[in-house]
């Protein structure tokens, strides 16, 4: 699984690093986007809710959430 370092990235910069290896990524397979900012989460939560993949946040340490997009 691919993984996406996201520290210190504001936003657009995270989704735009998501939509990129979005389309390198074929159906079925899974990235993962590591981020410490609360308003990637919700953007990336926005966006993919929109689109044909899975989407699962947790929040691993106090104010570091992993994303992992799949898919579909």
């Amino acid at each position: 699984m691919n993984r996406l370092d996201c520290f210190g990235d504001y936003c657009p910069i995270p989704l735009l690093k998501a939509k990129n290896e979005l389309q390198k990524t074929n159906s079925g397979e899974s990235f993962m986007l590591i981020t410490d900012h609360s308003c990637v989460v919700e953007s990336l939560k926005e966006y993919f809710h929109k689109s044909s993949c899975s989407f699962v946040c947790e929040e691993v340490l106090n104010g570091v959430w992993e994303i992992i997009v799949t898919k579909n």
